[in-house]
């Protein structure tokens, strides 16, 4: 009599028999094991060297952070905003010519009584308040916040990438990237809402990650124990999910900051069921996606998508404390809303009521006629992003005449300007690494090309929808660090893995690879030394400008 012995969940080989290089397709358990950090000294260097690369970005925002003394572009909304918040809980009036008495110094009688309608939630004006609390109301303290979150995200960015590549090389070269980036490096030195929400993302993405890696080593146990679960795979063991908590938590603060953030929520809501999807497949799961929509989907909606909600209702708190100014404001808008003698539980539904009608005007606003009639000097097609169509001008003082402010006697006459621009060579590089990724993502399978991709296409496909009112190109700032993440990808690619145990020597293939892309790199922060002058307001003669404005449209 012969006896059948069935194999163990972790011993299965499903789907290929062989992996595309020839090689045995490793157990199930295998598979889902993510990519190990090396011994402890790289583990070390994996803060280390990703702290360094944070320092330079670091130097690089807050040096002259305070200049120009001058309130720049839209810092005339949320400069003040931010203090109107800091001092009243609420966003009031500003009386006229505010902007010239907060250069002078004066903080005091900027505002009128009345509650002032605004458009954004309130977060990313609470994080400039921060600023404006700690150092007063000048360019320096409404632009600290920026300044701050847009070093962190440096750091954030590369211990990401360390985390998708297990490479602190590849890990630190991204933070570098982000670092120099010349849109990254402007938004991070003024007080606008686009680099606070980028962090958010960015945060989010990173808890992400980390939920993935963490979900698969416990998929892995639950197979090597031999407790499988149900034709669905193990359910119970990974119903709580404390990274993607934390996910739904950064995504609503992002949107907390500025609503086009949502998308970046729907398109990663979408890319986890994938990830979920093919863990289950990995284990023999049939129909994994429509099982892996029931088993995790569920689940994943209130970690991240209810979680985000709750946060974002919290983000309006002080809102809700001084909810009964806006119902006066707004009676004759709100009708049976605004009442004023509701007390207890009808008094939050009444607050919750108003919240929603707030943001309807918000909504009217953002999509009415309005908006769409509206014009404006800078606007661009969102279409055109990607390679830089239309950078946009924060602030210029022309025709500066020879002699004056060190113009050079010689020059005809010197510019000082800030320009919201990429680095060109960064942006048109990373361009061509999101092509690189869609055959990679689809062909090669690598799920990690697939994150690069939705994070710009969450960031960016969404804006074509509104291309019919004023957009501008700094909205593109949400686009960047997952640009920069295809690009180390690729880069990764190229190079191969390092000589080792089972790996043969350097091949003059990775020797050029290590050629292109040191020069890409060299060239991209030779390009933002380049450009140093009109991101910070720096002294150019006429022509000198010139040589920076390769096309007349970034004028």
């Amino acid at each position: 009599m012969t006896t059948t012995v069935e194999p163990a969940a972790s011993d299965r080989r499903v789907g290929l028999g062989r992996t595309v290089d020839g090689g045995p397709l490793p157990r199930a358990a295998g598979r889902l094991t993510p990519l190990r950090g090396g011994d402890g000294r790289t583990r070390l260097w994996g803060w280390i060297a990703p702290l360094v690369v944070t320092a330079i970005g670091g130097v690089l925002r807050f040096w002259n952070l305070g200049r120009p003394h001058d309130v720049l572009f839209d810092e005339t909304y949320y400069a003040k905003d931010a203090w109107s918040l800091l001092e009243y809980g609420y966003v009031r009036e500003t009386v006229q010519k505010a902007d010239a008495r907060m250069l002078r110094g004066e903080a005091d009688g900027l505002f009128t009584s009345d509650p002032s309608f605004y458009v954004h939630p309130d977060l990313g004006k609470w994080m400039i308040a921060v600023g404006e609390w700690l150092f007063g109301l000048d360019p320096f303290g409404w632009r600290f916040s920026s300044a701050l979150v847009g070093t962190l995200t440096i750091l954030v960015l590369a211990r990401l990438v360390l985390r998708l590549t297990g490479s602190v090389m590849l890990g630190s070269l991204a933070g570098l990237l982000l670092a120099v980036d010349g849109l990254h490096f402007v938004m991070s030195r003024m007080a606008l809402l686009d680099v606070l929400m980028t962090f958010f993302v960015v945060c989010a993405v990173a808890c992400l990650v980390a939920d993935r890696d963490w979900g698969r080593r416990r998929l892995a146990r639950v197979l090597e124990s031999g407790a499988a679960g149900a034709r669905a795979g193990p359910v119970r063991a990974l119903m709580f999910r404390p990274w993607r908590l934390a996910a739904g938590a950064c995504f609503g603060l992002a949107v907390g900051t500025k609503w086009s953030a949502v998308f970046a929520l729907a398109g990663f809501g979408l890319l986890v069921w994938a990830w979920d999807s093919s863990a289950r497949k990995a284990i023999g799961v049939r129909r994994p996606v429509l099982k892996a929509a029931v088993a995790d989907g569920v689940p994943a909606f209130f970690s991240l998508f209810v979680t985000a909600l709750i946060v974002y209702v919290a983000t309006w708190s002080t809102w809700f404390v001084h909810a009964g100014e806006y119902e006066s404001a707004y009676a004759a808008d709100w009708g049976p809303y605004a009442q004023t003698d509701a007390s207890g539980l009808a008094e939050a539904e009444q607050s919750l009521r108003s919240l929603w009608n707030y943001h309807e005007k918000i909504w009217d606003f953002h999509t009415g006629q309005g908006i769409r009639d509206a014009t404006h000097p800078y606007s661009s097609h969102p279409a055109g992003w990607p390679i830089i169509n239309r950078p946009v001008g924060i602030a210029v003082e022309s025709e500066i005449p020879a002699g004056e402010q060190g113009c050079p006697d010689t020059a005809r006459d010197c510019i000082r300007q800030i320009l919201a621009i990429g680095t060109p060579s960064l942006w048109w590089g990373g361009a061509l690494a999101l092509l690189v990724s869609v055959g990679l993502w689809i062909g090669g399978r690598d799920w990690r090309y697939g994150l690069a991709l939705v994070g710009v296409l969450s960031s960016w496909l969404p804006w074509l929808r509104y291309a019919d009112r004023p957009l501008f190109y700094f909205y593109a700032v949400a686009m960047i660090p997952f640009t920069i993440v295809a690009i180390t990808l690729v880069i990764g690619r190229l190079l191969g893995p390092p000589a080792g145990p089972g790996v043969p020597e350097p091949s003059r293939r990775r020797m050029w690879a290590v050629v292109t892309a040191g020069v890409f790199v060299i060239l991209v922060v030779a390009n933002f030394v380049f450009y140093y002058p009109i991101y910070t307001n720096g002294l150019l003669t006429h022509e000198g400008w010139l040589d920076r404005i390769w096309f007349t449209r970034w004028i």
